[in-house]
């Protein structure tokens, strides 16, 4: 089968052109590092919590695995926040080291970018499933009740929803999430499919922080995704929950010497709208 050429090229100097050198140098020098901030997320939670621009933050397996739903959003203003479809155009369904997590309009700009993972090596398995999701979102007690008939309420979206009102956010910031250490893609039938967890005890996802941020992760009710959770095949999956851990740092500052936080897009929202004309006229 051929390959056909991604939508969104990226070029040299450009917007998608990322400085390896220095995530990389991030990541490799752990010795300067101060941890700031460390949790754990029981199974069937969520917590939230806040990151300085220019720390790292690690999402952990410390017992096996486990499959952990994120959100984020800037921190000082919560209507730019992750925006899942965007970033899988501009870096991938699946993400890794180097890819970044994109906000939402009018910001549209990095929030994090991915530093370390210790899963890179999954790569793409023998039925094209690929590990850290960005093709799916949270499981949701609104589709669990339409299948199922059962009301249910420790599903990833209401987790985040209780997670994040002590930060005065609502159900409604809830949004679409990286499903981190979740391997998942699409059959032959183009429809999603997930399947189990193949993270280890130990194994991270680390990102940097390219803005202040709140973050909020939900431990998934389905755990290590090894159980059937619909059909006639399903079970209650508690026996493979398992929590998961964060570890917030900061650098040592020679480290992010000349860097400084993204820009939101350059754009200025005009939409062809001008005070001189009526909205119905044309730029």
């Amino acid at each position: 089968m051929k390959d056909f050429p991604a939508a969104y090229q990226v070029s040299e100097g450009s917007a998608l052109s990322v400085d390896r050198p220095f995530y990389e140098r991030i990541a490799a020098e752990t010795g300067g590092r101060t941890l700031v901030d460390a949790f754990t997320v029981p199974i069937r939670t969520g917590r939230a919590w806040s990151v300085p621009a220019g720390h790292v933050f690690r999402i952990v397996a410390p017992e096996g695995p486990q499959v952990g739903d994120l959100n984020i959003w800037n921190r000082h203003d919560p209507r730019e926040r992750l925006w899942a479809a965007r970033t899988r155009q501009l870096q991938g369904a699946h993400v890794t080291t180097f890819d970044r997590l994109w906000s939402t309009l009018p910001f549209l700009r990095p929030l994090v970018t991915i530093t370390a993972d210790t899963l890179a090596h999954y790569g793409t398995d023998e039925y094209g499933g690929r590990v850290h999701d960005l093709l799916g979102t949270r499981c949701d007690p609104y589709v669990n009740k339409l299948l199922t008939g059962q009301d249910f309420h420790f599903h990833c979206h209401s987790n985040l929803t209780r997670a994040v009102m002590p930060f005065g956010l609502t159900e409604f910031d809830v949004h679409d999430v990286l499903n981190v250490f979740q391997v998942t893609g699409l059959n032959h039938d183009d429809l999603y499919f997930m399947r189990d967890c193949p993270a280890k005890a130990g194994d991270y996802l680390e990102f940097f922080a390219e803005i202040d941020l709140l973050c909020a992760l939900s431990t998934c009710p389905g755990g290590d995704l090894s159980v059937p959770l619909w059909g006639p095949d399903a079970r209650d999956p508690i026996e493979v929950c398992r929590p998961l851990a964060v570890e917030v740092y900061r650098l040592a500052p020679e480290l992010t010497e000349g860097w400084r936080s993204p820009e939101v897009a350059p754009y200025r929202g005009q939409h062809g709208l001008h005070a001189e004309k009526g909205w119905w006229d044309k730029a």
